[in-house]
């Protein structure tokens, strides 16, 4: 008892030492206690004393502090009389723990559990060569027992990844390694792989590895890979998101087997054959490349003439025979035939009687006996016509009653064309009604030619398929016929069907008298309409007139580069007339052979019937980058039927008319009105043609969306002010200033893409960003104005500004990159000028002030330039001057060369008038001395009113 007491007495003294203990210490201990200052020293059992060591139930567990807020540390132990926590080394005060004192029922034994709270500031003060971490320590009858350190660290997980996964373009069946390597964090994050937002479960997908140190990997790629890929970190703090990464599974275009060589495209004489494959074994799919060498194989074959055979004369009659007739007989042998030549016609053999009815057969001559054999054959004879002529009766019945069955179904003006839809769609063909001629008006010209009408390419794989429908083997015996032609375009560039259109011939236009006041007439008002985004105009031409006389003028399109220019002196004294000048803006009437591309818009110029004494200027635009190394160029005019012929090709030497051309016109003087363009045949692969490249803007009946289109047009005004008509009907805004793109013949395709989008303010579609457009419809793009249109939506309305880049690229060629930085509020944007100049004030000037060479100043030069002197004609050296070095021969036929010179440079400088760079060319001939930039202006009006009044203007 007394050794109790002074264990109990010592634990009394401990707990009034060490009150933030609490502990009960035997009394061998106690000194041992007092001696020491945090306990380290306490005896961990007393072997002597009867009883059982505590034993921990529960122990406390490695925690992690999230944000601020603390965690519970639980022990709980068997026997134990007092359970306390040490943490990094040190007792935690008795007033920090939370003890709960329990009976075990099976044992007996009492069972304490206690916890304790730690915060974040415990932790961060903490500066230790390791974790903060906590234990437990039991005490029994018996001794203490200690539990397992538990350590605690303050949980966190870093923003930015250490490595972001890259997107890739791989080829089919490739590997495709993704890394990521996840912010760091405590605990460490786990790593999770999204494809297009959707987890991905490698464990169904045995072709997918994600356990690799993060990283993703595909071992096979397949089409179905191809997406956006992201990589997702996450622990018990957060969650983050890489950067997603696009992969691009491409196929490679393959060839496919050759075709058997065709026949022979002649039958008689030396010609060639052919066999083709495709780029479709497999097709490139995704950006792939196309395949590389030749579609079509060509040899030459020669095929033998056919021989058809001949008969030889007669041979003489054979001796009389018993049954009294005579034979003789020919042979197909002269010649015989050969190489599939016909038989001869007719028979071989001929038999008659040589007796002339004499000869005695059974006592009666031969023409009275008349066999069985012979009656039953013509009785066979006389029946077998009588049943074809009954079935040729039936046939012709039936055949009419269908006839007016069909026509009775479908109007009188339908005929079944079938039998011509080999290779299209779709044919319509209708005859022309003709009308009452007496309700014509006299000076309107007939509807004589054959229209058609393209909604789309006709794809043909080789230009020789295409000389199957020319006019001459398909439309020629069909004269009266208008033919409609429809064909769909590719669905994923959004481009739908374009409506029918049937050009109509202009009014004639007769002389007026002199009395009549000259005006300038304006291009008729356009109906306004909106447009779809798949949808194109359907305007059929853009017109301006202007009434013109003696003084001559000018006649200029608006905004699209064409332009005419009507000499002095080229309409008679006291006459005038109203001229006219579109542009065709409907499918194009001019169908390309091979491999001949349309380089301009077909310009049509009249009146057809009026004469002029001196050459007119047309100019019109083209989108050829122009060498003639690469390309060859052809003017080419329509016929009264319709049809296109050639005029000249821009390098030949012609006295007839004369081309000039310039880097993006070409300026050609001309005797005749009627409907012109420039066509292009591509001499190699570098034959360029520049296109015109804008991107455009609008927001969508969803507030949250925006639409950007971007177009690929022909760098021609005209094809652009088509584009900027339309987005101004929809609401459209011109994001950035247009930029030239030159695209070769090369036969690779189109790329457009959208990068460097806001990724958080903004978000584009997945598998929409990138869009390819082939070759073939980028390169006969004057048909329709090529565009792609893109959606992308705002994740707030708050947003309100948009930043990215467009990339338009020829694969193995040219690249642009349009910068959109832009408000999607009207009131914020900034306006970008559609055209550089405006030339739609005046599109008709008459008179002088329609030229930039005043008319007294120009008398003169002409005067002194046509007349000849020892050196030669001075106007060669006025032409050269003027960088006209070739077809000089055409001048030479002129009344005055320098005059139809002087009236090409007028067309080449309707802009800019630069007279200084005349006189420069003046000077150097060293005929005259007097700069023409010197000239003021009362000069010139004074000059021109001079003329007007001798004129008797």
């Amino acid at each position: 008892m007394g050794r109790a007491a002074a264990a109990g007495g010592g634990a009394g003294g401990a707990r009034r030492w060490l009150p933030w203990l609490g502990l009960c210490f035997w009394a061998a201990g106690a000194a041992a206690a007092r001696g020491t200052d945090n306990g380290e020293a306490l005896p961990e059992s007393i072997p002597s004393a009867p009883g059982t060591l505590p034993h921990f139930i529960e122990e406390p567990d490695d925690a992690y502090i999230i944000k601020s807020n603390p965690i519970a540390l639980r022990c709980k132990a068997r026997p134990a009389m007092q359970i306390f926590f040490k943490c990094n080394g040190e007792w935690v005060h008795q007033n920090e723990h939370v003890s709960e004192e329990s009976l075990d029922e099976s044992s007996g034994l009492k069972v304490r559990e206690v916890f304790i709270n730690v915060t974040r500031q415990q932790v961060e003060d903490f500066h230790g060569p390791e974790d903060f971490w906590c234990q437990c320590v039991a005490w029994s009858h018996l001794g203490t027992s200690k539990s397992r350190k538990a350590s605690v660290r303050i949980a966190y997980l870093r923003k930015n990844f250490e490595q972001d996964p890259q997107g890739r373009e791989v080829p089919i069946e490739g590997m495709i390694v993704l890394h990521c390597r996840p912010p760091e964090g405590v605990p460490a994050a786990e790593v999770e792989w999204l494809k297009n937002e959707e987890p991905i479960d490698s464990e169904q997908d045995e072709n997918i590895d994600t356990r690799a140190d993060h990283n993703l990997i595909i071992r096979q790629a397949r089409l179905s890979d191809s997406g956006n890929y992201t990589c997702m970190a996450a622990n018990i703090v957060a969650k983050r998101r890489s950067l997603s990464a696009t992969v691009v599974v491409y196929v490679n275009g393959g060839w496919s087997s050759w075709t058997e060589w065709s026949a022979c495209n002649v039958r008689c004489g030396r010609g060639w054959q052919k066999r083709s494959r495709t780029c479709t074994n497999p097709a490139p799919l995704n950006g792939g490349a196309f395949c590389e060498g030749m579609s079509v194989q060509k040899i030459t074959c020669t095929s033998l003439c056919p021989v058809d055979g001949s008969w030889e004369a007669w041979s003489e009659w054979s001796v009389c025979s018993p049954e009294c007739e005579h034979l003789r007989i020919r042979e197909c042998t002269a010649p015989p035939p050969r190489n599939g030549g016909k038989f001869c016609e007719g028979l071989s053999q001929e038999s008659e009687n040589c007796t002339d009815g004499l000869c005695i057969l059974d006592k009666k001559p031969l023409h009275e006996i008349k066999p069985q054999s012979i009656e039953n054959a013509s009785d066979i004879a006389l029946y077998s016509g009588l049943g074809a002529a009954v079935v040729a009766v039936a046939v012709l019945v039936i055949g009419v009653t269908l006839y007016r069955r069909s026509q009775s179904d479908y109007g009188v003006d339908v005929i079944d064309s079938s039998a011509l839809t080999g290779g299209f769609q779709t044919f319509n063909f209708k005859t022309v009604r003709q009308g009452n001629s007496l309700l014509l008006n006299s000076s309107m010209q007939p509807d004589l030619t054959v229209s058609r009408t393209y909604s789309g390419p006709i794809c043909l794989q080789d230009p020789l398929d295409k000389e199957l429908m020319t006019e001459s083997s398909l439309f020629n015996p069909l004269s009266d016929i208008k033919v409609k032609v429809q064909s769909s375009f590719m669905v994923s560039l959004g481009v739908s069907e374009r409506p029918e259109y049937h050009g109509k011939n202009h009014s004639g236009t007769f002389p007026h008298g002199n009395n009549r006041s000259f005006s300038t007439m304006h291009p008729r008002n356009k109906t306004p309409y909106i447009q779809n985004l798949s949808s194109l105009p359907t305007r059929t031409e853009l017109r301006t007139t202007g009434v013109f006389g003696h003084l001559g003028g000018r006649l200029v399109m608006p905004n699209t580069g064409v332009s005419l220019l009507i000499p002095h002196g080229a309409i008679p004294e006291e006459n005038s007339w109203e001229i006219y000048m579109s542009i065709n803006q409907g499918e194009p009437s001019l169908q390309s052979d091979g491999s001949e591309v349309l380089l301009s818009p077909e310009v049509t110029c009249g009146p057809p019937d009026m004469i002029v004494t001196t050459p007119f200027a047309l100019t019109i635009p083209h989108c050829a980058d122009v060498s003639s190394e690469h390309w060859n160029i052809h003017l080419k005019k329509r016929t009264q039927q319709g049809k296109w012929e050639e005029v000249m090709s821009v390098e030949d030497e012609s006295t007839s008319c004369y081309c000039l051309l310039d880097p993006f016109a070409c300026h050609v003087l001309l005797d005749s009105f009627g409907t012109y363009a420039l066509t292009g045949e591509p001499i190699t692969d570098c034959a360029v043609k520049q296109l015109k490249v804008a991107v455009f803007g609008c927001m969508s009946c969803n507030s949250l969306d925006y639409n950007l289109r971007v177009y690929c047009v022909d760098n021609t005004p005209w094809a652009f002010q088509e584009v900027v008509s339309d987005e101004r009907h929809q609401g459209g805004q011109l994001l950035e200033e247009p930029k030239l793109l030159h695209f070769k013949g090369n036969t690779f395709s189109l790329q457009i893409s959208v990068l460097d989008i806001p990724p958080f303010l903004w978000r584009i579609k997945p598998f929409t960003a990138c869009q390819e457009v082939p070759f073939s419809r980028v390169w006969c793009s004057n048909r329709q104005p090529l565009h792609c249109a893109f959606s992308l939506e705002r994740y707030t309305p708050t947003t309100t500004q948009l930043s990215c880049k467009i990339c338009i690229r020829q694969l193995k060629g040219h690249e642009q990159i349009l910068q959109v930085q832009t408000s999607i509020l009207e009131s914020e944007r900034e306006t970008i000028t559609f055209f550089a100049q405006e030339d739609s004030t005046f599109p008709a000037q008459t008179g002088p002030k329609a030229f930039k060479i005043p008319y007294s100043i120009r008398q003169r030069i002409c005067a002194t330039f046509d007349t000849p002197n020892a050196k030669g004609k001075d106007w060669q050296m006025l032409a050269q001057k003027n960088s006209i070095n070739r077809n000089l021969s055409y001048f030479a036929t002129q009344s005055s060369p320098s005059a139809v010179i002087l009236n090409l440079w007028e067309a080449r400088h309707q802009h800019d008038g630069d007279l200084d760079s005349l006189a420069c060319a003046l000077e150097e001939i060293g005929r005259t001395h007097t700069k023409l930039s010197n000239i003021t202006e009362s000069q010139l009006d004074e000059a021109d009113f001079n003329y007007s009044r001798q004129n008797g203007l």
